[in-house]
């Protein structure tokens, strides 16, 4: 079952190298989702939500988390360096692996140029004297370049910094819990008064629960690049179980717990859209330059992202050439030593992902904006697929290679039909919602277009 062949003749590629080892892995899955969302983009949830945010983000945690185990499941069953695509191919038809795995390179690509121009931003801050294009130049110069060369290096640039973020939130927690004891100098014990005080736990109600959900629950995307990866490991079904079952609880451990640290020690109406509660916390608590030592862990986040982005859009659409989904001359891997890498397709990516820099640089609030919003819902749509695969293909693994089935979803099939209605539901609730109705909107209008080329190009096939 692990090379069951897909609903049409794949085109023989070259093969990737197999050169990252289990802690890459490890730690991409722990410090792929620890990113600005988190640090910075949290105020906003807080904002709308409360204390109650500690809810909003259990939801969306859970959600992710149920996801993950479902694409861990196929992954360990059948790794492949196009994961999900690969998958949704399989499992519903070659129209669903070509739109899924087009989505993703599209989204990834986009979300590349603000996380580049942002890292350009604080840089800039830092170095006033160079112009912040010049920065944005020099983040996509390395990472292309990191990213050309052997895939450990990747791998190596991925650790250390998942390995920083991990290391400051790991600190932020144990320093929050210290002041909500009042064991730190100058501090007093908090108690709960932050948390049942000015309108209790649920200031805005369930309402602000809800509110809360659409706005965090984006944070949690990237732990899909942990599935990519795996299939550029020495064993990919075991590296994948191991990666999904360490990482998704510890990241619903790292988001919760920072959550309730901030609206234990402050009061949540102390918070801002916009500006970093980590930061507000850490000054509140005495540590002296919290401002720019936050600063450094949002720039390491930014430029994690960004390494991993080009890694896992590079990687899909070498998938999606493997498939004769996209042109044939990305299959063209690097030889010798350090082998086994996709460079055009790494080039082809960093090509897109140039353009939307120059976008969001030139015309940031027009066409930019729009490209944002068209890729905004589609991490829910990719999510979707993924559960609509594991249904499919959970049914054939059981019949075919139960033995394979290392790594199993829970209750199934009920929690793969709740986590469908759950995301079902998000969406339906983002159209009630005056700002996030224009990314649904316009992530639709994508999704149709993709799947109006997948439909063309089945209908053209068959004849």
């Amino acid at each position: 079952m692990h090379d069951a062949p897909p609903t049409h003749s794949p085109v023989r590629a070259e093969p990737l190298a197999h050169g990252l080892k289990q802690r890459h892995l490890t730690m991409l899955g722990l410090g792929g989702v620890i990113g600005a969302g988190l640090f910075v983009g949290s105020g906003a949830g807080i904002a709308v939500a409360g204390p109650a945010v500690v809810v909003s983000y259990l939801i969306a945690g859970v959600l992710a988390m149920l996801v993950m185990r479902m694409l861990g499941e196929m992954s360990a069953a059948m790794p492949a360096s196009g994961s999900f695509s690969v998958h949704a191919e399989r499992a519903l038809g070659r129209w669903a692996g070509f739109s899924v795995g087009w989505l993703y390179w599209f989204m990834l690509v986009v979300v590349l140029a603000v996380e580049a121009t942002a890292a350009a931003q604080i840089a800039h801050g830092w170095v006033p004297a160079v112009d912040q294009w010049l920065w944005v130049l020099l983040f996509m110069v390395v990472f292309t370049v990191a990213n050309l060369t052997a895939v450990k290096n990747f791998g190596e640039f991925e650790f250390w910094f998942a390995a920083l973020k991990v290391t400051a939130i790991v600190a932020f927690l144990v320093l929050g819990l210290l002041a909500v004891l009042g064991v730190l100098p100058d501090t007093d014990p908090v108690g709960l008064t932050n948390l049942t005080g000015r309108g209790g736990f649920l200031p805005n109600g369930w309402d602000g629960v809800v509110s809360g959900v659409l706005t965090v629950v984006f944070a949690f995307g990237g732990l899909e690049v942990v599935t990519i990866a795996a299939a550029e490991t020495d064993d990919p079904a075991r590296a994948v179980g191991r990666a999904v079952r360490s990482a998704v609880v510890r990241i619903l451990f790292f988001y919760v717990g920072s959550m309730l640290v901030i609206v234990t020690v402050l009061p949540w109406t102390a918070q801002q859209a916009g500006l970093s509660p980590y930061v507000k916390v850490l000054d509140s608590i005495g540590v002296p330059s919290a401002g720019q030592i936050m600063n450094i862990v949002v720039f390491v986040a930014l430029l994690s992202a960004l390494n991993a982005n080009l890694y896992g859009s590079s990687r899909m659409i070498f998938s999606l050439a493997e498939r004769g989904e996209a042109p044939r001359g990305l299959l063209k891997v690097s030889g010798g030593q350090g082998g086994g890498v996709p460079r055009r397709a790494v080039l082809a990516s960093v090509a897109f992902g140039f353009v939307s820099v120059l976008l969001n640089l030139g015309w940031p609030d027009t066409v930019f904006l729009y490209m944002l919003n068209s890729v905004g819902a589609v991490l829910l749509f990719i999510w979707g697929l993924i559960a609509a695969s594991q249904l499919r293909l959970r049914r054939r693994l059981e019949r075919e290679a139960p033995g394979a089935l290392e790594l199993r979803m829970w209750c199934f099939p009920w929690l793969t039909w709740a986590t469908l209605a759950g995301l079902v539901g998000v969406l339906l609730l983002m159209l009630t919602d005056d700002a996030a109705r224009p990314q649904v909107l316009w992530s639709a209008g994508a999704t149709a277009l993709v799947l109006l080329v997948a439909g063309a190009r089945e209908l053209r096939a068959r004849a």
